[in-house]
């Protein structure tokens, strides 16, 4: 399900389902959005959060929760996902992508889901939606840092066809060309979440 109309990018949900016939809704990310981000990281197991922020603490510091949710649409661009068939529709993923400096041609990209959303889909979702925007905003190139046993980052990544840049300290470093990482989500035609984020938001072929 499709709402799109003339909006802007960062006001268009997406509706769809993850592999396993979860209902989901894809969205930007708000400053209003921080308590269902701190329930989100909560949420998470240790070696998820580990993963992801390298840390296990159940809890960020707040400063880095105003900073995740800090989200302008074009120096910080981001994307989560709810269950909308969960009770209290609940976060369940994030994406972002934030630039190394203003108006730069280079940003951070990072990704989360939930333990118990995992391996279905939502991660090339979210970050279909997160590629068509970064786009459409002039952000044409994502650097990832992640640790080096994180073997489904690195499988994600790889589809996306980035490019490994070096690895030090137990951090592995790669490159993700915006464009071809988005040619190579089109192509995944089998893959319905992504192809319903595509026709929701433009497509992402021409900005």
């Amino acid at each position: 399900m499709v709402e799109r109309g003339q909006r802007a990018l960062g006001d268009i949900a997406v509706h769809s389902r993850l592999a396993d016939g979860t209902a989901v809704c894809l969205r930007t990310i708000t400053p209003g959005d921080a308590p269902l981000l701190r329930q989100g990281i909560a949420t998470l197991s240790a070696e998820a959060r580990y993963l992801r922020f390298f840390s296990p603490a159940p809890a960020l510091p707040e400063p880095v929760i105003a900073r995740l949710v800090d989200v302008d649409g074009h120096d910080h661009i981001a994307w989560g996902a709810l269950c909308t068939e969960c009770e209290g529709t609940p976060a369940i993923g994030a994406v972002h992508a934030v630039r190394a400096r203003p108006d730069g041609p280079v940003g951070e990209y990072s990704v989360a889901v939930l333990d118990d959303f995992q391996g279905l889909g939502l991660a090339r979702m979210m970050t279909a939606a997160l590629l068509i925007q970064c786009r459409a905003e002039g952000l044409g190139t994502l650097e990832v840092h992640m640790l080096t046993e994180n073997a489904a980052a690195k499988r994600l990544v790889k589809a996306l066809g980035a490019e490994w840049t070096g690895a030090s300290a137990g951090v592995a470093d790669y490159r993700i060309d915006v464009a071809a990482a988005l040619a190579a989500l089109r192509a995944d035609t089998e893959a319905q979440g992504v192809q319903d984020v595509f026709a929701a938001l433009g497509g992402g072929t021409g900005g």
